[in-house]
């Protein structure tokens, strides 16, 4: 499994979510929960970019190596969904 998951494709999903959450913790720490006015912010921009980009990288892992390496793209594939929805439910709660 290590030897896939030293595809760039493999780990910059993971990266990018890693950055989303980073993102929103370093956000929070600067300048608090705010209430939301309506515009989005350019953190919010850079958000949703840092997560929509992981929609085409990771199609792009399982149309590559999912017939090769069936087994260790799904393990993989779960941990790219599972990083991209921790920043997620992140965001969730912070506007709750």
């Amino acid at each position: 499994m290590t030897a896939i998951l030293r595809k760039p494709s493999a780990w910059v999903p993971i990266a990018m979510s890693a950055m989303a959450l980073l993102l929103v913790v370093s956000y929070v720490a600067l300048f608090g929960v705010q209430k939301s006015t309506g515009d989005e912010s350019t953190i919010a921009r850079i958000f949703q970019l840092l997560l929509a980009g992981q929609v085409p990288i990771v199609g792009y892992f399982i149309i590559k190596w999912f017939p090769k390496h069936q087994k260790q793209v799904l393990q993989i594939v779960v941990i790219q969904i599972l990083a991209a929805i921790v920043p997620f439910l992140t965001v969730l709660f912070l506007e709750m």
